[in-house]
This record gives structure tokens, C-alpha cells and sequence, in this order.
């Protein structure tokens, strides 16, 4: 079967079953079949696939079809300049949360050096980010999560910098670190009672443990910042991804604990997302 007709096959199932970006979504499912670039695939879709391949690809675009995401069937993810191993251990990076390594790159000098510590890592996509770009910088990786420390792992080794990170699988309650320079978070920040109205990609396939943020989607927040009152040095900048609607309280729980808001990131549909803040 020509690679264009089993595209077709493929968008085709997946808009039967309501699927966005059913078209994108395929491309990429057949790419990573055959194991070439998406461009490549483009280009020559007159090529024949064989028997092998069109199974494997069928099978995909079933789990597909059953709203498992892309990044989870391919097994990785685009985010910043390379591409993270992703599983369902993990959430999925998503380009709002870049906000976090360009602000902290736009700061920094090339040649500074800042220990920073990553809280609720998951596949370690932010501070491998920051450490690929800034080589003399070391950086903690936090998570409650075995099996996500184990992901945020293979990352660091596949980006050569599993030697300027240091592993530690714990709840921020029980954590007793260095003082840090830099504090970065992407917090569970949803409310539990709205779990259930994400979209079932995310609802029945990314860890709820990395989700849900409490009854008022305060909880994981408000312990963030307690603790990272404890472990910044002095000057020392803590950055979160927060819910656009989270910036009014998280501000309050911030100056409660001796934090300065230097200001308010928006993504780019918008929305306030990251929340800039330094310790006095």
C-alpha cells in the first residue's frame, strides 16, 4: 500500500472517532513507523509500505482511536530544542511550560553559574532544558513519583547531563536540601472535582498524582512555596506554572512568605500562566 493512501486510511479513522488534528495526528503515527521525519514522509508519499509497517501503523491508530495521545503511542515528546522519552508515569510537556527555561535563559549569563532545583520533575523536561544551555549549572530533581524519576533519568543520560543532577524521589514535605539559587515548579494545579472534565486523552492516560491540585487546586501550590521559602537563598527566584485563573491567591500566598512578584508570564493564547517571584 502506497504511504498516501495509507495516510488517508488512517485520517480517516481517526476523524470517525472525533479525533483534532486527525491529519496531524496520523502523520506522526506514520512517521514514527517507518522511522522517518515527518518532512520525509511528506515528500515521498508515493512510496510503498510494507506488510510490517501497515500493521504496526494500523495498530496505532487504534490506540489513537481509543484517546491514548500521540506522545504516549510514540513514546516521546518534542519540548524546547530536543525531544523528551515520554510515558504514562509522566505528563506530557506542553509548550506553555517553555515559558519557564526561556525566562530563566533570558536572565542568566551563558557562563553563570546557579544550582536549581526542579520540584515535581516528572520526565525532567525543564531542567535538562536549562542545563543543555547552561553548562556550568547543576540542578535537583524532585518528584513523589518512582517511576517518573525513572523517566526524568533516562532523559538526563540521553542528554549527557545525568552527572549535573541529583535524583531524589520524595514529597516536598519531606525534603531538606541545599540553598538554592533557583526554584522552578509545574505543581498539580487543577481542583479534584474538576478532574473529571478534562478530555479523556488527559483524564485517562497522564498520571491524576501530577493533576490534581486538592479541593481549591491550592494545596500543592501553597506547599511549593512554603518549602521554597526555606531552601532559596536569599535573592534566589522561585518560578511556577499556575491555572490562568490561580494568579490573584497565588500572589497572596507568595507575600505571606516574604516573596516579591516580579511579574506574570502569558501564554501564547494569553493567558496568565507563569508567576515570577523573588525572596526577601
Amino acid at each position: 500500500m502506497r504511504l498516501n493512501d495509507l495516510l488517508k486510511l488512517g485520517t480517516q479513522e481517526l476523524k470517525n472517532n472525533s479525533i483534532e488534528n486527525s491529519s496531524l495526528d496520523a502523520e506522526l503515527i506514520l512517521s514514527n513507523t517507518l522511522k522517518y521525519k515527518r518532512e520525509k514522509l511528506l515528500c515521498n508519499l508515493n512510496w510503498k509500505a510494507n506488510k510490517l509497517q501497515i500493521r504496526k501503523f494500523i495498530t496505532d491508530i487504534k490506540k489513537r482511536k481509543n484517546k491514548i495521545p500521540v506522545a504516549y503511542i510514540l513514546g516521546k515528546k518534542n519540548f524546547w530544542k530536543t525531544s523528551f522519552l515520554v510515558n504514562r508515569n509522566v505528563l506530557i510537556p506542553r509548550p506553555e511550560t517553555e515559558l519557564i527555561v526561556e525566562y530563566l535563559l533570558k536572565i542568566s549569563k551563558f557562563n553563570s553559574k546557579n544550582n536549581i532545583l526542579d520540584i515535581g520533575t516528572g520526565s525532567g523536561c525543564i531542567l535538562i532544558s536549562l542545563l543543555l544551555e547552561r553548562k556550568n549549572w547543576r540542578g535537583t530533581a524532585l518528584d513523589i513519583s518512582k517511576d517518573a524519576i525513572n523517566v526524568a533519568k533516562s532523559n538526563a543520560k540521553m542528554q549527557h547531563v545525568l552527572n549535573r543532577i541529583t535524583f531524589v524521589n520524595s514529597d516536598i514535605d519531606n525534603f531538606s536540601g541545599y540553598k538554592y539559587d533557583l526554584i522552578v515548579s509545574n505543581p498539580p494545579y487543577i481542583n479534584s472535582s474538576s478532574i473529571k472534565n478534562l478530555s479523556e486523552d488527559i483524564k485517562f492516560n497522564e498520571p491524576i498524582l501530577a493533576l490534581d491540585g486538592g479541593y481549591n487546586g491550592y494545596s500543592e501550590i501553597e506547599k511549593v512555596i512554603k518549602k521554597s521559602a526555606k531552601l532559596l537563598k536569599l535573592k534566589g527566584k522561585l518560578i511556577l506554572e499556575i491555572d490562568h485563573n490561580q494568579v490573584l491567591m497565588t500572589r497572596k500566598f507568595l507575600k505571606k512568605d516574604n516573596f516579591y512578584i516580579n511579574s506574570v508570564l502569558k501564554d501564547l493564547r494569553g493567558l496568565n500562566r507563569c508567576i515570577i517571584s523573588t525572596k526577601f
